[in-house]
């Protein structure tokens, strides 16, 4: 049996589970301080290697787990997910951070003090990535939209996608933390602190030197979300009011010189792709129109579609959701991209096709400047699922129109600047902004995730230092 800790060792673990829980309550969640976000781990890495290895891994898990429940009301009362879905999403941090712990311990007991500072961002990206593979939810609270707000970081998710953030964001605290590590040679924490200086002082030049960058064209852009009722059919008076009113409000974004305008997803439903109302607006004022409609055009696939209207088409230009959400979401699924015969390049995706990243790389292949995304939001996370969005358009070079209903609107441009934003959280919104464009082409754009197959390699080299034999240990495994 393991003996207790002494009173003053429970002591430390007490404090260190309850500053990291704190740190992650604050830095992670809806509305985070992104730089508490690079603080939450290092209390309970500095633990690791002083308390036996499961009194390690339950401060790990205990605090990421106490902090991740400001959730709760998230996900229990606006999502409503049941509570066994709700244990394992809050339950995921603390198991990652737990197996992070345990391996950044093992390793320092051993004196491998690169490897084990090395071993938390690896396996914390690793968990990542498959959580992203295996999830019906993709990327959904990757610890990189956290970092939003430092533009400067999140520069780097042009090259190494959002993968790259959140192995800098899980270095810095192992690098901290090894510096008071019980292993005594200087040089290896020396090392460590320069590699370590290097990576971020790289990562925050190349995203200031890229944030400089001068945009080559520009288009004015007016968004608009009103409130009304789920998809009111639009050959009904309900439906026919609420497209009086959007024809209201677009007509004025039009007036203050907007070329153009999208309203949110499904905000009416109709068996015919084409609005006529919307329809004549662009013609008579040489307008793109995008609405996202209901399509009950096919009894056996009804569809979530943006439909986007031009000066002189014959017919819209028609987009449908690829991601669905499940157990809310009862449509077909699309499997086509839409590409806007026009100058610059548009593209047409809709709310969650943008927690996913093959919409970013399918944009980026087809030279995308600008993405129109109608959407749908649960009210609170408007903020969270707006800067996703945003996250890929920095990742795959192009700038970003969305506007939600029970979100946020929002302008941005493919350096992750948000130009314009109103919040349609709880009422009617609208804004008009100029948007910057650029023709960006990324690295992460063209490659896709090269950046996990390091990590991964980097991974089973310290697996490797962690559990061949070794004759040397300064402190107990167990």
């Amino acid at each position: 049996m393991a003996s207790k800790p002494s009173s003053s060792t429970l002591l430390a673990w007490l404090v260190a589970t309850a500053l990291a829980a704190l740190a992650w309550w604050f830095g992670s969640g809806l509305q985070p301080l992104w730089w508490l976000t690079w603080l939450a781990p290092l209390p309970v890495l500095w633990l690791a290697p002083r308390v036996r290895a499961h009194w390690a891994a339950l401060a790990a898990f205990a605090a990421y787990v106490i902090g991740g429940l400001n959730l709760w009301t998230y996900v229990h009362t606006y999502v409503g997910l049941p509570l066994a879905v709700i244990a394992c999403f809050i339950s995921l941090p603390g198991i990652m951070l737990a197996l992070c712990a345990l391996l950044f311990r093992r390793l320092s007991l051993r004196g491998h003090t690169l490897a084990a500072v090395f071993a938390v961002p690896t396996v914390w990206v690793a968990a990542e990535y498959v959580n992203s593979v295996l999830s019906p939810h993709s990327t959904f609270f990757n610890i990189a939209y956290t970092q939003m707000d430092a533009l400067a970081i999140i520069q780097i998710a042009a090259v190494t996608g959002l993968w790259g953030i959140g192995f800098l964001v899980l270095l810095f605290p192992a690098a901290v933390a090894v510096q008071a590590s019980l292993q005594p040679e200087k040089r290896g924490r020396l090392s460590v602190l320069a590699i370590t200086v290097l990576f971020i002082v790289t990562a925050v030049a190349y995203g200031g030197w890229r944030l400089q960058a001068p945009p080559t064209a520009s288009m004015r852009i007016g968004l608009a979300s009103l409130k009304n009722p789920v998809k009111p059919g639009l050959n009904t008076a309900v439906g026919q009011a609420l497209q009086v009113r959007y024809m209201d409000v677009l007509g004025r974004l039009a007036g203050q010189g907007a070329q153009i305008l999208l309203i949110p997803e499904t905000s009416l439903a109709t068996p015919d792709a084409t609005v006529p109302a919307f329809a004549q607006l662009a013609n008579q004022r040489n307008l793109i129109v995008g609405a996202g409609i209901d399509f009950q055009g096919d009894a056996q696939a009804e569809r979530n579609m943006s439909t986007v209207f031009q000066p002189g088409a014959a017919s819209p230009a028609t987009y449908s959701k690829h991601h669905l959400l499940i157990g809310l979401e009862q449509y077909t699924p699309g499997d086509t991209y839409t590409v806007l015969e026009s100058a610059p390049r548009i593209g047409l995706a809709i709310c969650k096709d943008m927690d996913f990243h093959d919409i970013g790389h399918a944009y980026a292949i087809r030279n995308a400047q600008l993405l129109l995304v109608p959407a749908s939001d649960f009210i609170v996370d408007g903020r969270l699922h707006s800067r996703m969005a945003i996250m890929q358009g920095v990742e795959s070079g192009f700038a970003i129109a969305r506007a939600a209903r029970g979100g946020r609107l929002t302008l941005s441009d493919d350096r992750g600047r948000v130009v314009a934003e109103a919040s349609s959280e709880r009422s009617d919104a609208e804004l008009v902004g100029d948007l910057p464009l650029r023709q960006t082409h990324t690295v992460y754009g063209r490659w896709g995730d090269w950046f996990i197959w390091f990590d991964l390699i980097a991974l089973a080299v310290c697996l490797t230092l962690a559990f061949l034999p070794c004759r040397t240990q300064f402190g107990s495994d167990t």
